[in-house]
């Protein structure tokens, strides 16, 4: 075998057990006892994870009059150092274009620098019959699921485009993924408080409250009922949304929902940093209140919700300062691919909100199993690929933007202490990141070509 690690607690979504891990080229080709290999990795007192997935991701992300800071380059390699051994991003389609040009396009960015693996969501924002009859393809070419937004100015889509793509990506295989916000009537409240002269970053959060959330959550699931298709929410941020997606889980339909480590540790208070700081939050669906923590939180630990993903969309200061007079012009957007599995593990993990199996579910299994990666990557097994962090437990880091790789000079969680931290980072059996530094080459990274869905 070309590696063994050694002497490691495996954790997978179900199972917690000490052993070796042998790696032969790109796969998992023994797991047991005294194993031996070119190359040993001493894990003990470590625990072994799958490598993480994270299926919401922005780089190089044209928004807001600038383009998010990570590229492909710089995203992935903070991605890897922090646990993370697939991505899944999005070709959001310009007006006009189809969307396998959207697709080949994105593709053309993407693979000359991906660090790690990654898919492509396409978004649909120019619906035409023609589009829709995309749909089918874009599931048989290995993208079978599909962004649509229902808020921002030349994205956002009607009821009708909407239904139109549940009903085509059910009936082939394919899921749709919303952002849930009321875009009309977010719209006549950021109106509202602009004429009012409340412009600051405060004002951000208030023009987008809970029920915006809720209403569009609601209105979505609907639809997905009624022509009986999966339906994922993406950056989950409130307890009145988790309340209509509860229910219509209970009914017996495949409504699953995505939260984010900004809506589990961060609230609304944030908002009022001095010196503009406030804009580091700027970001939609804005942070909301410690009960929707606690919502957010509980759904996680009972399997309310499936999924946590970063929704990385990192930018400078300098670039948030393009909404120093007004909150409308601030890029929306914080970082945070390096830093979820830490926290995740440290917060939730370290403080009994999760399961140690629970962390492994909700940021590698499920999504696996989700987005059409299951059995290649999201657990340990014989034959699966060689995606693999070792993780110290008690290695205690303070988040600071110094030791984080990514090109924002900022972070939300700045000064913040976690216990636990990923130490090494294997992608398909090559060793990409170690203690902080990174190994691997730009370009490494494969896009993959993911299944149909898999309803959980």
């Amino acid at each position: 075998m070309d590696l063994v690690i050694r002497n490691g607690t495996i954790v997978t979504a179900s199972d917690v057990f000490k052993a070796d891990v042998g790696i032969s080229g790109e796969k998992i080709t023994a797991i047991g006892h005294g194993l031996t290999g070119e190359r040993e990795i001493d894990a003990e007192g470590k625990l072994v994870f799958p490598g993480m997935i994270d299926p919401h991701v922005h780089m190089a992300l044209p928004f807001g009059g600038t383009v998010s800071a990570d590229d492909f380059k710089d995203g992935t390699v903070a991605a890897a150092c922090g646990g993370v051994t697939t991505i899944i991003d999005f070709a959001i389609q310009a007006k006009g274009k189809s969307l396998a040009e959207t697709v080949e396009a994105r593709r053309a960015e993407a693979d000359p620098d991906v660090c790690i693996d990654y898919g492509l969501h396409p978004a649909i924002t120019d619906f035409t019959p023609e589009v829709l009859a995309e749909v089918p393809e874009m599931i048989a070419a290995g993208m079978p699921t599909f962004k649509l937004f229902m808020t921002y100015e030349g994205w956002a889509v009607d009821d009708g485009t909407l239904f139109a793509t549940l009903e085509a990506a059910g009936a082939n295989g394919g899921m749709v993924g919303v952002h849930a916000e009321n875009y009309k009537l977010l719209m006549y409240l950021i109106e509202r408080l602009v004429a009012e002269g409340k412009t600051a970053p405060r004002y951000h959060a208030e023009s987008r409250p809970d029920f915006c959330e809720a209403e569009a959550v609601a209105r979505a699931i609907l639809w997905a009922e009624q022509t009986n298709s999966p339906l994922y929410f993406f950056h989950l941020s409130s307890r009145a949304g988790l309340e209509y997606i509860i229910a219509s889980r209970d009914r017996g339909f495949p409504i699953y929902a995505e939260t984010c480590t900004q809506y589990l540790l961060l609230t609304d208070e944030r908002y009022d940093e001095p010196d503009f700081g406030g804009a580091k939050y700027v970001m939609s669906p804005p942070l909301r209140k410690e009960a929707d923590q606690k919502a957010l939180w509980r759904g996680l630990a009972t399997g309310d919700i499936q999924v946590v993903g970063s929704d990385h969309c990192p930018f400078t200061m300098e670039q948030k300062r393009l909404g120093e007079e007004v909150f409308t012009k601030i890029p929306n957007g914080a970082p945070g691919v390096e830093t979820t599995l830490p926290l995740l593990y440290s917060e939730g993990v370290g403080k009994g909100r999760i399961s140690l199996n629970r962390l492994v579910e909700v940021f590698s299994t499920n999504p696996a199993k989700l987005f059409g990666l299951y059995p290649e990557k999201g657990t340990i097994a014989v034959g699966t690929d060689a995606d693999l962090v070792i993780f110290d437990p008690d290695r205690e880091v303070t988040i600071s933007v110094e030791n984080l790789h990514m090109k924002a000079d900022y972070t939300p969680y700045e000064g913040m202490k976690v216990k636990g931290y990923p130490v090494i980072t294997i992608s398909r059996g090559e060793v990409i990141c170690e203690h902080g530094q990174f190994k691997g080459e730009a370009g490494r990274g494969r896009f993959i070509a993911r299944k149909r869905i898999t309803r959980i």
